[in-house]
C-alpha cells in the first residue's frame, strides 16, 4: 500500500556521500530527485520539502559496552542541525544486544527532539523514511490536518455522550 502511495509523489532527497547510503539512494533514485551532498553528516538523509533528516546507524557502529562517543557526539550534531530528526537503527535481527542498545540510545536522547526508529533492511529504510517525509510534506499534512478534525467532529457527532448532554440541555 504504501509503494502504491510513494509512486505519485516525488520530491527531492539530499543525500551525503558516504557509502552507507549508497543502496538506499539507488532505490530512492528510482521515484525521487536525488543530490549528493558533502556538506551534510555522513550517513544522512535530507527531505527538505518535508523538514525531515534521517540519519541511518547500523548497530555495528556500537562498541561492546554502548560508550561509543563519537557515536553519540555525531548522533548530538545530527540533533542540532535537524530540528525534524530520526535516527535509523540498522539490524538484520533484533536480539537481546540489539533491543539494549536501542534502549540505551532511546534513553540517552530521552526528551529530545530525536525519534529512534528500528530497521532490519535497506527496503525497510527507504520504506520508513518515504512514509514519514510524504506525511509531513506541505500538502500532505494539511489534508490528514483535515481528515483528522472531520474524523474528531464525526466522533463527537456521533457519541453517545454528545447526545446525551443534549438532552439534559448541558
Amino acid at each position: 500500500m504504501a509503494s502504491d502511495t510513494n509512486t505519485s509523489w516525488k520530491t527531492t532527497v539530499i543525500i551525503s556521500t558516504s557509502p552507507q547510503c549508497d543502496e538506499p539512494s539507488q532505490i530512492l533514485a528510482q521515484q525521487h530527485r536525488i543530490r549528493r551532498s558533502d556538506n551534510i553528516l555522513s550517513s544522512s538523509f535530507v527531505f527538505p520539502l518535508s523538514g525531515t533528516a534521517f540519519l541511518l546507524v547500523t548497530l555495528e557502529e556500537f562498541s561492546a559496552k554502548l560508550e561509543n562517543t563519537e557515536l553519540f557526539e555525531r548522533i548530538e550534531k545530527f540533533m542540532e542541525v535537524h530540528r525534524n530528526s530520526f535516527l535509523l537503527l540498522q539490524a538484520p535481527v533484533y536480539g537481546k544486544r540489539e533491543w539494549d542498545i536501542f534502549s540505551s540510545v532511546q534513553n540517552r536522547f530521552l526528551g529530545c527532539n530525536l525519534r529512534v526508529i528500528p530497521v532490519h533492511s535497506t527496503a525497510d529504510v527507504v520504506k520508513g523514511m518515504l512514509i514519514i517525509a510524504k506525511a509531513t510534506s506541505k500538502p500532505n499534512v494539511e489534508n490528514l490536518r483535515d481528515q483528522m478534525s472531520l474524523a474528531c467532529a464525526h466522533i463527537v457527532d456521533h457519541s453517545p455522550v454528545w447526545g446525551m448532554l443534549q438532552e439534559i440541555q448541558f
